[in-house]
């Protein structure tokens, strides 16, 4: 199929484009720059063909709804709509032309689980304006699936990451390389309030599969949203374990209330954990694992591995 993927060259996009050339498709990547930023250009990437456009510059004129609605697809993949005044450009230039549209979501638009594991039918209840935004992009499209069989599926990743892409760390932050370091030497880390508020991490790799499988399985695929998210979610503590046992240590942990946490990682830090604390997400996969047979190749533990590795290889985490 002729595929055209918005934000093609980022995080999802960086395993999504050599899949969906691997697999025989044609596919046109809208980007700012002809370049990957997180994979080897010389792999799956010499048949794309590609389509240089800045989308928020754009979006200011009638310059992007212009060339949406100049392009040619069978299927439009948006990784890169965070506005609903975003998606409805999409939608009005592409109605009634593509067989699928999928629009890349995020578990934010769920809210805090109030029983986990969370599913996609339970309702929304988001608590941030990033999450607000994603659910009512998602309401509006399954509004166009019913009222004009516009062809629809929302994917909503957990926390992505991929081997250059580092996870989230097992603080509930994105401190660098300075927990790892702490773990693999066997120094104290702190968390906030017991360590069993839960993380929900996904590999690139994995959503561009689900994305795959809802491309090729239509029939059940259309007007539904899916998680795509690994086989479990993992507390904090827990993850400070897995990754403390790749260097063969037991991690040390010590345990603060949550609104002390500004005091040992700095505001900006304290602020991504309290986020990720109040969400606590947990999701299921079991809906894209009945209809799409959806298997995630990654777990948490082999994420944590693979990133890790990476540091170490590229010499940005340097042990004694």
């Amino acid at each position: 199929m002729k595929v055209l993927v918005v934000g093609g060259t980022g995080h999802i996009g960086s395993y999504l484009v050599p899949r969906l050339t691997g697999g025989g498709h044609e596919v046109t990547v809208v980007a700012r720059r002809s370049q990957p930023q997180y994979a080897d250009h010389r792999f799956g990437w010499p048949q794309v063909k590609w389509m240089v456009a800045d989308r928020s510059i754009e979006e200011g004129t009638d310059a992007w709804s212009r060339r949406m609605r100049q392009v040619t697809a069978d299927v439009v993949i948006d990784a890169l709509a965070y506005a609903p005044e975003q998606n409805r450009m999409m939608v009005d230039a592409f109605k009634g032309r593509i067989r699928h549209f999928i629009h890349i979501g995020t578990v934010w638009a769920y809210g805090p689980a109030e029983r986990v594991p969370y599913e996609e039918s339970d309702p929304r209840r988001p608590i941030t304006d990033y999450g607000r935004k994603k659910a009512q992009i998602e309401a509006e499209l399954q509004q166009e699936w019913r009222d004009s069989g516009f062809p629809v599926t929302i994917l909503h990743p957990g926390h992505i990451c991929g081997r250059k892409w580092l996870p989230i760390d097992p603080q509930g932050s994105r401190d660098g390389v300075g927990v790892y370091r702490k773990l693999a030497s066997g120094e104290p880390v702190v968390l906030p309030d017991t360590g069993l508020a839960t993380i929900h991490h996904v590999h690139a790799d994995d959503i561009s599969q689900l994305c795959e499988r809802a491309m090729a399985r239509p029939n059940v695929s259309l007007g539904e949203s899916f998680s795509a998210v690994g086989p479990y979610a993992m507390s904090l503590a827990g993850c400070c374990r897995a990754v403390a046992s790749l260097f063969g240590k037991e991690p040390v942990l010590k345990f603060v209330p949550l609104a002390e946490m500004v005091k040992h990682v700095g505001k900006a830090s304290a602020r991504i954990i309290e986020e990720h604390v109040n969400h606590s997400p947990c999701a299921s996969i079991a809906k894209g694992q009945r209809l799409l047979g959806y298997q995630p190749r990654y777990t948490t533990e082999q994420i944590y591995a693979e990133s890790i590795e990476y540091l170490l290889e590229s010499g940005q985490l340097k042990l004694d």
